[in-house]
């Protein structure tokens, strides 16, 4: 893949930098995280030791010194750079990677470290704690349909149908195959060996029929006790709760909730539920490209799901906070605060809804600074998903 992504040019110029913190690379599976570090550590001109440690059984902690020891016989003057992949799947690695970027501090070596891994699973095992004030993280999201139309020539229509997992784009042609690539590479590889192999599930099928429950209700309103009815086995509204944040920090299916003007009030509502990455939705649908596009309704609800993952995908990166609103028979579709700034956003598309545009009155009731139509005749859904999010801030 020679398409470089923006956070290209910030690891380069963190790598460049002299040794000062672990550079730490997260995001969810197949967005190019490993390419983007193997191009920047190309471009670094140093000695490279490269190990990963996605595997099906689970390595050990010496695993990590010895890889350690390799890059330290490896650095020349001007240092190295020792990178792990997957590291978060290591028992015990936090503590073992503070030891020794510790003991190369006191001893004033150069050696660089950077670390992959998913976000959240990451950031959960080690990081704030054994290895507080050491590091700084670079977040990789899904790719935007600017980036899958700048790498691949894809018309908007192909981004919001199939996606934003670079991997999959030659394979749009045959798309029974690239549906068999979405499943079995993307979907089953992130729930047997991300999710299900580092987290305690208790109901492994009710995880996955909740991710499935996920995609077909992909921008939808939800509440855990319909999602119970929809559900065999389910089990309790913490259950569900828990899995949809598991499948969350996968990057595969989140909820967003109600926007009150308090965080804690925000939590306690339905959420809405939306995928992350529209091939999932697609995947899942069992519709041919051309069949979405003539089904107006499927094709509206598609729509507002890559509108909302979009939104969800600058949540992840840090650029925002994602809600929806509804008040009775109103509805905003998506509610976006930055910067100190609240925008209300509705998505005009083809999907049948059971509640009014509400635009009018949350501006009553919360004064937004912007009020965003997307669609019809609003701002393009081209121009919105080709656009940085901060366009509209």
């Amino acid at each position: 893949m020679s398409y470089r992504r923006p956070a290209f040019k910030v690891l380069s110029g963190r790598l460049a930098e002299p040794r000062r913190f672990i550079h730490v690379v997260t995001g969810p599976r197949q967005v190019g995280k490993t390419t983007l570090v193997q191009q920047a550590c190309d471009s670094a001109g140093l000695p490279v030791q490269f190990a990963s440690a996605d595997e099906p059984t689970l390595r050990g902690a010496e695993w990590i010194a010895q890889q350690w020891e390799i890059a330290r016989l490896r650095c020349n003057e001007q240092g190295g750079i020792l990178v792990l992949d997957e590291v978060q799947k290591i028992g015990g690695w936090s503590e073992t990677v503070k030891r020794l970027w510790d003991e190369d501090t006191r001893r004033k070596h150069a050696l660089k470290v950077v670390l992959l891994g998913s976000a959240p699973l990451l950031l959960q095992r080690g990081l704030s704690e054994s290895l507080a004030g050491r590091f700084e993280v670079l977040h990789l999201p899904h790719w935007s349909a600017a980036e899958m139309s700048e790498a691949f020539g894809w018309s908007v229509d192909q981004c919001i149908f199939f996606g934003g997992y670079p991997g999959s784009a030659p394979l749009i042609d045959d798309q029974d195959r690239w549906v068999r690539y979405v499943r079995d590479s993307l979907i089953e590889t992130t729930l047997s060996r991300d999710v299900l192999l580092l987290s305690r599930v208790d109901k492994p099928a009710l995880l996955r029929r909740m991710f499935e429950l996920g995609c077909r209700y992909s921008g939808q309103i939800l509440s855990y006790t319909k999602m119970i009815g929809q559900l065999q086995d389910a089990g309790n509204t913490t259950t569900l709760a828990h899995y949809l944040d598991l499948l969350s920090a996968a990057g595969m299916v989140t909820g967003f909730f109600k926007y009150a003007g308090e965080t804690v009030r925000s939590r306690g509502s339905s959420p809405k539920l939306q995928v992350l990455n529209t091939a999932l939705f697609s995947a899942v649908s069992n519709y041919r490209f051309d069949e979405a596009l003539k089904d107006r309704e499927h094709w509206g609800r598609l729509t507002e799901s890559a509108v909302g993952a979009h939104l969800a995908n600058a949540a992840a990166s840090g650029q925002c906070e994602v809600f929806y609103w509804r008040e009775r028979n109103r509805e905003v579709d998506f509610v976006v605060r930055a910067r100190r700034k609240l925008i209300a956003i509705e998505v005009k598309g083809g999907r049948a809804r059971d509640v009014l545009p509400g635009m009018q009155a949350f501006a009553e009731a919360f004064k937004p600074d912007r009020m965003l139509l997307v669609g019809g005749d609003g701002v393009a859904v081209e121009e919105f998903l080709l656009s940085p999010l901060e366009k509209w801030f």
